[in-house]
């Protein structure tokens, strides 16, 4: 469909019969990533679901023409695992309050004066959308075109040139953790490991940053959302809902207009992705986003202010044979500053934010009770300010990721099982206010189970999973909240309007 349109919807419409277990999978076009997801568990019967995702931040690609899309839903199939996946994607285009986008790929028309800010939506620093979207992946998509990293100290790169009359650029970072850190916040320490002569691989704490450089320099950070797929912890818990971002797993923005005055030289820069402690292991890609000026071929920057230290963490242990305690904390306090001359005006743009890692980890019982309390918490603020001083815009993010898992293991009903009694309580809280208007969101599960296993099949078992929805701002309220029990819907009530106290 050619532009304009106002908004773009992916669905990703998937179907399988058959044994299969918890695949990601992303869908790229061009190199860079539009989705990444995860698969249900398997039914009987053979069992269907739908993902929708507003993709209209990647208009300046969809309107070009000579672009592929790339799907990768890593799969098995033997006498074991016997499903077979079938993917559909369908894309949606909207035509009401029809907005500008990129005619082509390196578009020169898109332009929404800096005073003309969306007033609401974490997706804000994307309207209008990106003349130009550059993707930091791996060349070689043989096995999609996320990197993989299987250490600390495996670090990816990509070299990057910016067009010279950039004026402002946000990096948005997929990531996703598997294999031997699927869990990793609740891996012990490795000295836990060696001193009880333990055969596990799954070490090295359980503390994870994503870090993102440029030719070396330190530039953006996240803890990443610690997302559950649908095998993890207790997999009756996830029928048929999901957990938090199971279906369309986050993706982390940093503002890198700061930055500007490091690349806009005409060279190539070296863009590198890392997991600090990382294991074996995370797949990690990036898209640059890029706003161009239009009236102009050359583009000043300077960056004045760059205070992005490495993340203070304290971490202390106790413990005696298979029992002990473990905690991690960890802060960062970020300032960045650095002006841009476009044919807009000397716009300065300023960033501050605080990040807060806490996690608590016991082992009690011979190891057979096992506790996580895990929050992270952000705050981010991002002016923009005119060449007096005067405020243009004012953006504050506020977000809490808390998280906390028991399981207990006993012995089972039958030779050669056992049973895990399980329970888990995640959230993602965010708030939001941009200008004079604010939003907020609260989506919160609470699951509750045991399941009687024999090496890694689900013999039986019981499990309830709660889930509230809030989202309000000043225009209104929507308030979902799903009950299941036993791989049954028991609840789902939805309304626009929500009680006074939430």
């Amino acid at each position: 469909m050619p532009p304009p349109w106002s908004h773009v919807a992916l669905e990703f419409h998937v179907k399988s019969k058959g044994d299969q277990y918890d695949r990601i999978s992303a869908l790229w076009l061009g190199g860079s990533e539009l989705l990444r997801t995860s698969t249900a568990q398997p039914e009987e019967h053979g069992i269907f679901w739908n993902v929708r995702k507003d993709i209209t931040k990647y208009s300046s690609l969809l309107v070009q023409n000579d672009l592929y899309f790339t799907l990768m839903l890593e799969n098995i199939v033997n006498d074991i695992y016997t499903g077979v996946y079938h993917v559909n994607v369908t894309l949606y285009f909207y035509k009401d309050n029809a907005v500008k986008v990129p005619l082509t790929g390196n578009n020169q028309n898109l332009f929404t004066p800096v005073s003309q800010l969306p007033l609401v939506g974490d997706e804000s620093m994307y309207d209008p959308p990106a003349d130009l979207i550059i993707p930091i992946s791996a060349s070689d998509s043989t096995k999609g075109y996320w990197f993989i990293i299987e250490r600390d100290l495996d670090v990816k790169f990509e070299k990057v040139s910016f067009p010279s009359n950039t004026r402002k650029v946000v990096l948005e970072l997929y990531v996703s953790f598997h294999g031997n850190d699927e869990f990793w916040y609740w891996n012990p320490s490795n000295s836990y490991i060696r001193m009880n002569n333990l055969s596990t691989p799954r070490g090295n704490g359980a503390f994870r940053e994503v870090f993102v450089t440029i030719d070396g320099k330190l530039v953006g950070s996240e803890m990443p959302f610690p997302v559950i797929f649908t095998g993890g912890i207790n997999p009756l818990f996830w029928e048929p809902v999901v957990a938090i971002g199971t279906f369309n797993l986050p993706s982390y923005d940093f503002d890198l207009t700061p930055f500007l005055g490091m690349v806009l030289d005409g060279k190539d820069h070296v863009f590198g992705v890392g997991v600090t402690d990382g294991i074996e292991y995370w797949l990690v890609d990036a898209n640059l986003h890029i706003w161009l000026d239009s009236a102009s071929n050359i583009v000043e920057a300077k960056n004045v202010v760059n205070i992005f230290p490495a993340s203070e963490i304290s971490r202390s242990e106790e413990f005696e044979s298979l029992d002990g305690s473990f905690e991690i904390k960890a802060e960062k306090f970020i300032r960045l500053e650095g002006w841009v001359k476009s044919s807009s005006g000397n716009l300065t743009t300023r960033i501050s934010q605080e990040v807060r890692f806490r996690s608590s980890i016991r082992f009690k019982k011979n190891g057979t009770y096992k506790a996580v309390k895990q929050n992270i918490k952000v705050r981010r603020e991002a002016k923009v300010l005119n060449d007096v001083g005067g405020l243009v815009s004012k953006v504050i993010i506020k977000r809490k990721y808390p998280l906390k898992v028991i399981t207990v293991t006993l012995p089972g009903l039958k030779n050669d099982t056992y049973m895990l009694v399980t329970n888990v309580t995640h959230a993602v809280n965010e708030r939001i206010r941009i200008g004079k208007l604010s939003s907020h969101l609260n989506n919160k599960q609470v699951s509750n189970g045991w399941m009687e296993v024999k090496d890694h099949t689900v013999l039986s078992g019981e499990a309830m999973t709660n889930q509230t929805y809030v989202s309000r701002n000043e225009f209104g309220c929507y308030v979902r909240t799903v009950a299941t029990l036993n791989g049954t819907l028991i609840k789902d009530n939805a309304a626009y309007a929500c009680p006074s106290v939430m």
